[in-house]
């Protein structure tokens, strides 16, 4: 079920619903919402607050049934912390809590008036679109599921409405439009491996460019590529049943000759390490390694539902790395499309060598103003971030602060990591131009500097999402990252 979004401006004591929500700061501090909820329910909020029962501690949750004076049947009353230290990271936060209450209550509406909450520097449009996507993402549930559902099922929430005036609408319909782009990537990611191959992929991309009149789609098989030498991309295929694809995805927003925006995401669709086998504690989570292709994907499907005033190009590179006879090898070379030649030292660094080929043809077939991809490429980043900030590479300094100016914004938030050329040399190989790993030290940077030598001449930024595309755990779901962060980067260029 997709939640509904609105905008309203009815008085909180007043609006008709199932369930109202307001904030109350730390030390008792009430909002107005709540001041004037309290005021027709006769002192009930400022009691609790004063028996101890509402703390005002962030992401905090009381609800109040049925109170006298109000029209809603439910007050559901969420902290907010200190008042003075109220901030965006916060504010999201309360609000994704304010979705889960909510989701735990049999109620299919609610109106929330944490969106009138000053946050300092933050507009209404931002207030609301920031809620709005909090809520999407709290309520999200993986319905391609395989388990039987239960029929006794209490009523899920369906509608929010947003106390907001008329000039909030636009941040209301971007957060309408970017939800939509992170339940496709969260859903495409969920899937199991063996519905979620490299055709699956290129099926689901076909599909939203048949229903959209500024969208096509090309996917090319095996074959073909062989033909046009993705000899790197082609090598990690080779041990799987599963054909790799090269899906592109073009729309025209923009005008005609504008050079395009270019997305690439990895696509690997099971990551079983190859010849150079993964322990098998956690292999499971590997059907995640698709997770840039499915951010990059979102983030495509956003900007077609904003129509964005621009050209836009996703291409995915798919492929499954399989153990087989006829699996590539460390010490195997591969010659790239690019001409550059490869020695695999580790066929578990097999992300690297399918983009390479990937952001050659695409530099070459769209010539784009900038190109950005996505991947979930090395463990070593998330040994560095954590699983809170995206890894940032990138040349261009004006590249990089765009992209992460998008993040602050978005608080998708990524944190830029060197690429000098002092850790080129790692990569270096007596038996090809390159090596595909540069041993244990900056793994994540030297990934990097492996992809920027096939991005010569190009406006180009690499971001690594291995340690934010999915939650950690066997019930560990996609998140949508970098969806968020991708989408407000072409909000930003379409102006």
């Amino acid at each position: 079920m997709t939640l509904q979004f609105s905008l309203g401006t009815t008085a909180p004591a007043t609006v008709d619903t199932a369930c109202v929500v307001v904030g109350v700061y730390e030390q008792g501090v009430l909002t107005s919402a709540a001041a004037q909820v309290d005021s027709a329910c006769d002192g009930m909020i400022k009691r609790q607050v004063e028996s101890g029962d509402i703390s005002g501690k962030a992401g905090s949750s009381t609800l109040l049934f049925a109170p006298a004076g109000v029209a809603a049947k439910r007050v559901l009353v969420m902290g907010l912390g200190a008042q003075k230290s109220l901030d965006a990271a916060r504010f999201q936060k309360v609000n994704i809590e304010a979705a889960r209450a909510l989701g735990r209550l049999p109620v299919t509406d609610a109106a929330s008036y944490l969106t009138e909450v000053d946050v300092p520097g933050r507009d209404s449009a931002w207030r609301v679109r920031i809620a709005a996507l909090a809520s999407d993402h709290a309520a999200y549930r993986y319905t391609a599921t395989f388990k039987p559902r239960d029929r006794s099922k209490q009523p899920e929430l369906a509608a929010l409405a947003f106390a907001a005036a008329a000039d909030a609408q636009a941040g209301l319909d971007q957060a309408v439009a970017i939800a939509e782009g992170v339940r496709f990537a969260r859903e495409l990611a969920n899937l199991p491996p063996n519905i979620c191959n490299p055709a699956y992929i290129a099926s689901q991309a076909q599909a939203f460019a048949d229903t959209q009149d500024a969208v096509s789609c090309t996917v090319l098989d095996h074959v073909e590529m062989e033909q046009l030498g993705f000899g790197s991309l082609l090598a990690v295929a080779r041990g799987s049943v599963n054909k790799p694809r090269l899906i592109a995805l073009e729309y025209n927003g923009g005008n005609d000759g504008d050079k395009p925006y270019a997305f690439v995401g990895k696509g690997v669709t099971f990551d079983s390490g190859g010849i150079s086998l993964k322990p098998g504690a956690g292999m499971e989570e590997m059907k995640f390694d698709m997770g840039g292709a499915a951010g990059v994907l979102g983030a495509f499907v956003a900007a077609v539902k904003m129509g964005l005033k621009l050209n836009l190009v996703c291409v995915v590179p798919s492929v499954e790395n399989m153990p087989d006879g006829d699996s590539y090898r460390p010490s195997d070379v591969l010659t790239s499309l690019s001409g550059l030649t490869i020695e695999v030292l580790n066929t578990d660094a097999e992300g690297r060598l399918i983009l390479c080929d990937a952001l050659t043809w695409t530099a070459q077939k769209f010539q784009p103003q900038a190109m950005v991809d996505a991947a979930t490429l090395t463990g070593a980043c998330v040994i560095a971030l954590g699983k809170h900030a995206t890894g940032l590479m990138s040349k261009h300094d004006d590249l990089a602060a765009e992209l992460l100016a998008a993040g602050e914004e978005t608080l998708d938030r990524a944190w830029r990591l060197p690429l000098w050329d002092d850790y080129q040399a790692q990569l270096d190989s007596g038996f090809a131009d390159v090596a595909n790993i540069g041993g244990k030290s900056a793994g994540a940077i030297t990934a990097g500097c492996f992809l920027s030598r096939f991005t010569d001449g190009q406006r180009w930024a690499h971001l690594d999402i291995a340690g934010t595309a999915w939650d950690d755990g066997r019930k560990g779901l996609a998140t949508g990252r970098p969806v968020a962060l991708l989408a407000q980067w072409l909000l930003d260029r379409a102006g």
